[in-house]
């Protein structure tokens, strides 16, 4: 089996420099939902159709390789610029789109297999019955079922037009009949363009069998406009949080959490309100996340508790027990078990060792405005508040390091470093001042 993915659209209805499959749906590329949707198919080959200035969807897409659709012909034209890439196939080719990021493995494993049924229908077509047909293609079937032809919506008439069967876009083609079949797609159409769907037709003609696979609407939803990708998101979003609960997590307001696609929560997690997973995020069981925290490529152990207002950054590790109170950014940051850094604190490329307390106000300063360095903070030790601790530097086990210090060099463990300014009393210096001051004020205004 070959796969051929058509991903060269511009999105015009999108208004944006950005190509439309690589608009992100819960923290992943539409593109990337699709691909990661094709991996259980285990396809032998498979292949990326993108435009001439898309060199960010290559990327995206790599390993597979893609092929540029330099004009826009319509998807029969794209499909056909597949050809060199993808060769001769003697078993099925699937043809989809890059902005349907919801069809499930299971439902391209039903497709595939209705494919090799022992009536081997050419072509398989995966329809479905939205709640509002209008702009999709119709499927025309028979008596028995069988698949006649795929109507386009602007150049149906009025009967083709209320059928509710409708096209997905995504087709199962018997690869010894697909470049022969997309040989002879004409453009007598609205557009003008060579449209994929007429592969039906010309099957037909040869005697061959076409057939529909249904599919749950919500599967097949296309992604066309922004309004289009918000309602996909908060799709995704109402997947997800279902998947949650069913692993066993608390949210205390669903609809104001936000996760992404590969978030992966342990048993008894409890999530706080307006609380926004990015990607690459883990969760060990029993760990609570209080409100209004945002956490992105980050793991977090098992007990530990997070928040409110906390923001952990990509390379976080928070050991088990730790606490990270609010207003707390972690960066690249190794947070050792039962540590606690409660308040008002930035730790970036630092590890801090287990049960080791930072003060609020605490700051590692880890870049010079050239290069980025190390903190090192041993276990058992105390960090005053107001602390900076300027990078590289290393606070050895058991330190204590009091408050409003600038800690410039390395602290010996168990040992107490000092580093502000002495401390001058003057007594009577605050009533001298006063009067002095009230003295110059009733000068002034006489």
């Amino acid at each position: 089996m070959a796969g051929i993915v058509l991903a060269a659209g511009k999105g015009t209805r999108m208004n944006s420099a950005l190509p439309k499959v690589m608009h992100r749906i819960a923290g992943r590329s539409m593109i990337g939902h699709v691909l990661d949707n094709l991996k259980p198919l285990k396809l032998e080959k498979l292949v990326v159709v993108i435009g001439p200035d898309m060199p960010e969807v290559a990327v995206e897409v790599r390993p597979h390789q893609t092929v540029i659709q330099q004009h826009q012909l319509g998807t029969g034209h794209a499909a056909g610029t597949a050809r060199p890439a993808v060769g001769e196939v003697e078993g099925t080719v699937l043809v989809m789109f890059g902005d349907t990021p919801f069809v499930t493995s299971a439902t391209l494993a039903r497709l595939l297999a209705r494919r090799e049924q022992p009536d081997h229908p050419a072509v398989v077509v995966l329809g479905m019955r939205p709640r509002n047909p209008s702009g999709y293609g119709r499927l025309v079937t028979d008596a028995k079922g069988n698949l006649t032809a795929i109507v386009e919506d602007r150049d149906a008439d009025v009967v083709q037009r209320a059928i509710g069967l409708c096209n997905s876009g995504v087709m199962g083609v018997d690869g010894r009949l697909i470049w022969s079949l997309i040989e002879q797609i004409g453009t007598d159409n609205v557009k003008g363009e060579y449209y994929l769907t007429d592969i039906v037709t010309i099957a037909l003609d040869l005697g061959r069998l076409a057939a529909v696979v249904e599919a749950p609407a919500e599967e097949l939803i296309g992604v066309n406009s922004r309004e289009e990708l918000a309602a996909a998101e908060a799709l995704c979003q109402e997947r997800l949080r279902q998947r949650a609960f069913e692993n066993g997590v608390t949210m205390i307001d669903p609809g104001s959490v936000f996760l992404a696609t590969d978030t992966r929560l342990g048993r008894d997690v409890v999530i706080g309100p307006n609380v926004v997973f990015g990607p690459g995020v883990t969760v060990g069981d029993g760990v609570e996340i209080r409100a209004f925290s945002h956490i992105e490529g980050a793991v977090i152990d098992h007990s530990a508790i997070i928040g409110p207002f906390a923001r952990l950054r990509p390379g976080s590790h928070i050991g088990a027990s730790a606490h990270i109170g609010n207003f707390v950014e972690t960066k690249n940051a190794e947070i050792g078990v039962g540590a606690k850094a409660n308040h008002l604190t930035y730790l970036g490329d630092t590890a801090v060792g287990a049960r080791s307390n930072i003060g609020a106000g605490t700051i590692t300063c880890n870049y010079d405005g050239f290069e980025k360095a190390k903190t090192v903070i041993g276990a058992n030790v105390f960090i005053g508040s107001n602390v900076a601790l300027v990078a590289p530097v290393t606070v050895g086990e058991g330190a204590f390091v009091a408050a409003g210090s600038v800690i410039t060099e390395d602290v010996a463990p168990d040992a107490l470093a000092v580093a502000r300014g002495q401390q001058v009393a003057k007594p009577g210096w605050a009533a001298r001042f006063r009067a002095a001051r009230q003295a110059f004020k009733q000068k002034k205004g006489t």
